[in-house]
């Protein structure tokens, strides 16, 4: 599977995944970073997908399908304009010869779901499209969940294989390290990472995928139950060592950073 990151607006990505000869979309908030990539590569679009509702992940839909009749596979709990098939958690989506995992992932929106490709090729790593709620080094706002269901979402994604390829939607890397450091100041892994993606940003190249093992490495909230990040989440407001309280104090905290 060759994977791009396909740029719109100020900072998302448009991920488009494809075998030489027909692709799909995950995301498609603006159709044209799309059509321009098909065109560029001749390839045939075969399938949309999309994790959640906000329109900066949805506005391409209606011109795709207006040119493409293709299948939109979209969450089952929100509202997608247009036809889509609808999918949830257990379900699974076939296209460009790979099969993905519906993982159900509330708390950015309340039926946001992420797709995993668990590779059955040994050279090929896992992929993991988590649309907004795990980022590199972060994680998404909570608009419509409960800060309980994000921390169990994020868990869930934590337990994925190390060397998963995390497809996150933004590129909000290092804003997202800057908080990162704040929370965990002597973590030399993060301090390592933040070299590299400064490196990348520099010379006009993305910093993603990541991979679940270097976020479970860097990023706070995956790491509530580390000794050095209770302790800042217990200085900014959680009242216990406990893993969701922990996540909730520093949700808060990054939302006010």
């Amino acid at each position: 599977m060759d994977l791009l990151a396909l740029p719109a607006f100020n900072d998302n990505y448009i991920w488009m995944f494809h075998d030489g000869v027909e692709a799909a979309v995950v995301d498609p908030g603006d159709c044209a970073p799309v059509l321009a990539a098909l065109d560029r590569l001749k390839l045939k679009l075969a399938a949309i997908l999309v994790t959640h509702h906000h329109h900066d992940h949805v506005d391409g839909l209606a011109s795709l399908k207006a040119r493409f009749d293709v299948p939109v596979y979209a969450p089952a709990l929100e509202t997608i304009p247009g036809s889509v098939i609808t999918v949830a958690e257990g379900d699974d989506v076939r296209t460009v010869g790979a099969r993905f995992q519906v993982i159900d992932v509330p708390g950015h929106t309340r039926g946001h779901i992420a797709y995993f490709h668990r590779a059955e090729a040994l050279s090929e790593a896992p992929v993991l499209f988590c649309g907004d709620t795990l980022f590199s080094g972060g994680c998404g706002r909570l608009f419509e969940g409960t800060p309980q269901q994000m921390y169990g979402s994020l868990q869930r994604l934590a337990e994925l294989p190390g060397h998963t390829r995390v497809c996150c939607a933004h590129e909000y890397t290092l804003s997202n390290l800057k908080f990162a450091h704040a929370v965990e100041p002597d973590n030399a892994e993060l301090i390592d990472y933040t070299r590299w993606c400064e490196h990348q940003r520099a010379v006009g190249l993305s910093t993603l995928p990541s991979r679940i093992d270097r976020e479970r490495a860097v990023n706070p909230f995956l790491r509530c139950d580390a000794a050095a990040v209770i302790s800042s989440a217990r200085r900014h407001g959680s009242p216990s060592d406990d893993a969701v309280e922990v996540f909730t104090a520093l949700r808060q905290w990054k939302n006010e950073f």
